[in-house]
């Protein structure tokens, strides 16, 4: 689907059951290569970033197929070469595919990543770190070209507690020789959920979704098993949309032990939650409030990945917010569009401050990226009147089907 209408102001009501998690689905696709048999990969989401990396991991020998919403990847016969430019360019998430493809191969062929236009994401990180280990980078300005004898095991002192750094030096890890500890790792858990994989396939890691994790290097992979937990970042989507427009709504399979940041905001704002084994019920009592300050952060902090849903539902709070983004230094690219829709946002360095309004009033938008576009869709479920919003096909990158989920709690909105 290429555009979205939405007439918005109906408030949002009923279940919607929320797809497995696209930032666990990624990496631990990735991870398939570096062991040959059979992997199940249960909950997956049907995303286009799956699709993508599915064929790229198809490219180098893997056979797939679906049962249901569950993934079977067979990796037995693999035939490492050179990852095509046209699927490899098509998102940032291939570069899991180096650490992978050294730890099974010795050697890997890729083009820089592409795909994303939200702020820097240093490659070099991951160069730097896996040439502790023993891989030799070829020089090219386009192509990384990266060969390794053998990885052995190293201490890495991360500048930063990257996700997609973490998980690309653990997987190049768990067949290397000796033992790799990563201080100021990531913790998010969607880390967890790829070491629970690796675990289940033979590797030997402990510390996952800590500061610290180590890898002691083993000879050998089999197949891995795994259901992936729900969408943390979906789920929060589908609740602020549900905070913008009032109603109350049962988000099935939503991660609430995720969502620890997330969840008193909503209290915050004015919504009120029942969290049971089905997931969270999540109701907006009165008025939509203000928040005064928020702050993007690393795991367990406030996800950068809900910043933008957020900025949109803080546009008609009754008051004054504002959010720091400490994580991406172009996750604001959204204000222009929401200010398309009446909305008072003010930008400063970092900061972006929100006067709500009333009701913002539905327009022609258009997405750049996919958080983005997703906020985008929150914003006009609560305007007035009808939103168009183009060049949606970012959203489609992390939502199974953002119209149908939303359909099924009673907005007004369909795709074409």
């Amino acid at each position: 689907m290429k555009q979205i209408f939405i007439r918005g102001g109906v408030p949002l009501n009923g279940k919607v059951r929320i797809q497995g998690s696209k930032n666990a689905a990624l990496p631990i696709l990735a991870a398939t290569l570096l062991a040959g048999g059979e992997h199940e990969i249960k909950n997956c989401p049907k995303i286009a970033d799956v699709y993508y990396m599915l064929e790229l991991i198809r490219s180098q020998g893997a056979v797939t197929y679906w049962k249901g919403r569950d993934l079977y990847v067979n990796t037995c016969h693999l035939t490492p070469g050179p990852l095509e430019e046209k699927k490899e360019g098509t998102m940032r998430s291939s570069i899991f595919l180096l650490g992978a493809m050294l730890g099974r191969f010795g050697e890997v062929v890729l083009e820089y990543p592409g795909g994303c236009v939200i702020g820097d994401r240093p490659v070099d990180w991951h160069l730097a770190h896996l040439h502790k280990m023993g891989t030799e980078f070829g020089d090219s300005s386009c192509q990384i070209t990266a060969k390794a004898s053998r990885l052995v095991g190293v201490e890495h002192e991360l500048p930063f507690p990257s996700v997609g750094l973490t998980e690309n030096l653990v997987m190049a890890a768990v067949l290397a020789e000796g033992t790799t500890v990563i201080h100021n790792a990531a913790r998010e858990p969607e880390i967890a959920a790829l070491c629970e994989f690796l675990n289940s396939a033979g590797a030997c890691i402990t510390g996952a979704g800590q500061a610290d994790i180590t890898i002691v290097g083993v000879n050998a992979l089999h197949g891995g098993s795994i259901t992936l937990p729900g969408d943390r970042i979906v789920a929060g989507t589908y609740a602020l949309g549900c905070m913008i427009t009032g109603g109350g709504v049962l988000l099935e399979g939503a991660p609430a032990g995720h969502m620890t940041r997330l969840i008193p905001l909503l209290h915050a704002m004015g919504g009120s939650t029942l969290i049971t084994e089905e997931g969270i019920y999540l109701h907006r009592r009165e008025g939509l409030c203000a928040i005064p300050y928020t702050v993007t952060e690393g795991y367990p902090g406030f996800p950068t990945d809900l910043q933008s849903p957020l900025l949109a539902a803080l546009c008609s709070a009754d008051g004054e917010s504002a959010i720091e983004e400490r994580i991406f230094g172009n996750r604001f690219r959204i204000v222009p569009q929401l200010e398309k829709m009446g909305a008072d946002i003010h930008i400063k360095d970092n900061v972006a401050y929100i006067r709500g309004v009333e009701k913002l009033q539905g327009t022609t938008l258009k997405a750049e990226e996919l958080r983005g576009g997703a906020a985008l869709v929150i914003a006009g479920l609560g305007a007035g009147g009808e939103t168009y919003i183009e060049n949606c096909s970012h959203i489609y990158r992390g939502y199974e089907n953002i119209c149908r989920d939303l359909s099924e709690l009673g907005a007004r909105i369909y795709g074409e």
